[in-house]
């Protein structure tokens, strides 16, 4: 039977935890993940009305963009929407699992979706991660060397970019002495012995430390393999924030804002000044993305589209970039497809739906 911690790996070996930012609280908010999931309902936020829908749907696994509980409790009242929400979601033992900004900084998370919909074109990150990326250098007997390299890069290591498999190779002398009580799978005891071997390096996101060191131990024939990770300042160009890429063929500022107003059904957009010039690069990062517009700039898109931005993020952008802001609920609902796509190219019988509540709290008049 399909339990809820199956589909909660699959969305995080999609989006991983460890790409959280720091301030973020993604992961499962409430709930036994343990129990047999009955189905699930896609959602942005958790509100009140999105529990009683689940109910309704029989779903006893919610799965929201934006968490539920970013702060500590120390009480439990249902003085707010959010105290109410836990307590009505453990009186009836759903589960409330959140992807936030993991999401936002996966490989097809949402600005990828984003640029999707908007149909560009040699999409690649803004803001690549940094500090997120290990090197591994180990040492075996050559009769070994392609068994232990087909091990690490089953457990995720050697991916670069659009290239799996890859890795650096030199040969060389290994020496030892084995002592008493050790178990040599070559050489004897007390004897010093060298043997040709391979040094192996290759490449490991950081949060798959563990996996890969686990296979280097099960396929290596040494009793005391020898190997070091080491940190790298190299930018993961393949997650981060925000996403850049071209139009097919350049577009009129007033046109390609009608467009995208269109296609994301967004009700009102809020623009610096036109600067009357065509738009062909295009900088995007669904949510509260101002943070990235010195990086648009700086890439040299011509817009950069966002969520939210602040009065005098309009000023500073000055001459240099048109600044279109699309509403926060606007650019990340279609989270709810990414989820969808997830679940159900993995488990395609299983019930998943789509959240009919508009939780956005902004209104338009």
């Amino acid at each position: 039977m399909l339990k809820i911690k199956d589909i909660i790996k699959e969305l995080e070996l999609y989006a991983p935890l460890s790409l959280q930012e720091s301030f973020d609280n993604s992961g499962v908010q409430i709930g036994d993940v343990n129990q047999i999931a009955k189905g699930a309902l896609l959602c942005l936020d958790v509100t009140e009305e999105i529990l009683e829908e689940a109910l309704a749907l029989d779903c006893n696994l919610i799965i929201s963009h934006h968490p539920l509980a970013f702060k500590p409790f120390k009480s439990l009242t249902g003085r707010n929407y959010i105290e109410r929400c836990i307590m009505k979601a453990c009186k009836y033992d759903l589960v409330v699992y959140s992807a936030h900004t993991n999401m936002d900084n996966a490989d097809g998370g949402v600005n990828f979706r984003l640029a999707e919909l908007l149909g560009l074109q040699n999409v690649r990150i803004l803001s690549p991660l940094k500090d997120a990326l290990l090197k591994l250098v180990t040492f075996v007997p050559e009769s070994h060397a392609e068994l232990l390299r087909s091990a690490l890069q089953n457990a995720g290591a050697g991916h670069i970019g659009n290239y799996d498999c890859t890795s650096f190779s030199s040969l060389g002398e290994g020496r030892f002495r084995a002592l008493e009580k050790s178990n040599p799978f070559c050489g004897g005891l007390n004897e010093l012995h060298v043997e040709r071997e391979v040094r192996i390096e290759t490449v490991l996101p950081a949060y798959k430390k563990s996996m890969v060191m686990q296979a280097l131990l099960s396929a290596h024939p040494y009793e005391e393999p020898v190997f070091d990770f080491y940190p790298l300042k190299n930018e993961w160009k393949q997650v981060g924030s925000g996403i850049v890429g071209e139009l097919p063929e350049e577009e009129d500022e007033l046109s390609f804002l009608m467009k995208v107003k269109n296609i994301l059904g967004v009700e009102c957009i809020k623009h610096s000044p036109f600067l009357g010039r065509p738009i062909k690069e295009v900088a995007l990062c669904g949510g509260s993305g101002a943070f990235l517009i010195k990086d648009a700039i700086s890439y040299g898109a011509d817009v950069f589209l966002t969520g939210e931005a602040k009065y005098n993020d309009f000023y500073d952008v000055e001459d240099r970039i048109l600044l279109a802001v699309l509403g926060h609920y606007e650019t990340e609902v279609c989270t709810k497809e990414i989820f969808h796509m997830i679940i159900s190219k993995k488990f395609p019988t299983f019930a998943v739906y789509f959240s009919n509540v508009n939780s956005n709290p902004v209104n338009y008049l």
